[in-house]
């Protein structure tokens, strides 16, 4: 066995009997550095990207309805349990009116059901009030309230996170944000630009997060991102990236349909969750009472509609 190799597994080891991933991360560097020096030409290229993955349709959508499915790897399990929380996050059904800054996810698992509904600040993109509103989150588990602080902090987390690899660029082109140039990449035999996207308020309820977004330099469609995840105590200091695969366009947006995440700090290339888009219609015209109470309202309830094959 190689000294890395038994480092790692000694790592793995000791972070297993653990009840968190990272305490005591929180001083953990953005693993490739972090240009956070506004550039406009870097900004207009994001803009490009928002355009490619289908801009002007995405603002004439009143409501969107998506389906996911997922499989978490067992290890990250253990070592995050609020967040994976694998008794309830099997499969869900999420809802999103973008006016109105609202998105409701019912989550299905062995241990029943769990609805959430986060909101933040009105406005088709995700991050567009001030620092200091966090928006705000309730959680529902088979119909009782829950009033734990580290619960709420994750549900925000995946909320504003799934919102983020589900729609990218279009949620960050109309907000106040700093976005600068990062080095370029090559993913999969393309090359890619990079963006470097400071946001504030961050991802859940963190005052501030970084972003990077990496950008198929011929279709300008985002195939990975990076982010920092200060959301939550056990996560602080620790960097995530996404992939985003097999997009499909559906009511002129470009959707990507397949998702893949590691961890890049610590722990380099750990796997964590993959997931896929199994279900997705637009348009029903219900309102922000359907979705903001512990089931959805009849009009949001029904499934969303089956993904089908890419047109």
């Amino acid at each position: 066995m190689t000294p890395h190799r038994r480092h790692l597994l000694t790592t793995l080891a000791t972070l297993a009997g653990a009840p968190l991933l990272l305490p005591g991360c929180a001083s953990s560097p953005w693993p490739s550095g972090f240009n956070a020096q506004h550039s406009t030409s870097a900004a207009e290229r994001l803009l490009e990207s928002a355009q490619a993955h289908g801009l002007a349709a995405w603002r004439g959508l009143r409501d969107v309805n998506v389906a996911y499915a997922g499989e978490w790897r067992a290890l990250i399990g253990r070592l995050q349990p609020v967040l994976v929380d694998a008794g309830f996050r099997g499969r869900s059904e999420e809802r999103l009116l973008p006016a109105a800054g609202l998105l409701a996810q019912a989550h299905t698992g062995p241990a029943g059901r769990k609805q959430v509904l986060r909101r933040t600040a009105a406005g088709h993109g995700a991050h567009a009030g001030q620092a200091q509103d966090l928006g705000s989150v309730q959680v529902w588990r088979n119909g009782q309230a829950a009033t734990d602080r580290d619960e709420l902090d994750a549900a925000a987390l995946v909320c504003d996170g799934y919102r983020l690899f589900l729609l990218g660029p279009l949620l960050l082109v109309d907000v106040p944000r700093s976005v600068a140039w990062g080095a370029p990449e090559v993913l999969d035999g393309r090359m890619c630009d990079v963006l470097h996207v400071t946001l504030v308020p961050g991802i859940g309820r963190s005052p501030q997060d970084k972003l990077a977004l990496v950008v198929d330099r011929q279709q300008a469609l985002v195939r990975r991102l990076r982010l920092s995840l200060e959301g939550l105590q056990s996560t602080v200091g620790a960097v995530a990236e996404v992939d985003c695969a097999d997009h499909v366009q559906r009511h002129g947006v470009w959707w990507p349909t397949r998702f893949a995440e590691r961890l890049v700090s610590p722990l380099p290339g750990m796997p964590v969750h993959d997931w896929r888009l199994t279900g997705l219609d637009v348009n029903r015209g219900y309102l922000p009472t359907e979705l903001e109470g512990p089931v959805f309202g009849p009009l949001a309830a029904r499934p969303a509609a089956a993904l089908g094959a890419a047109a």
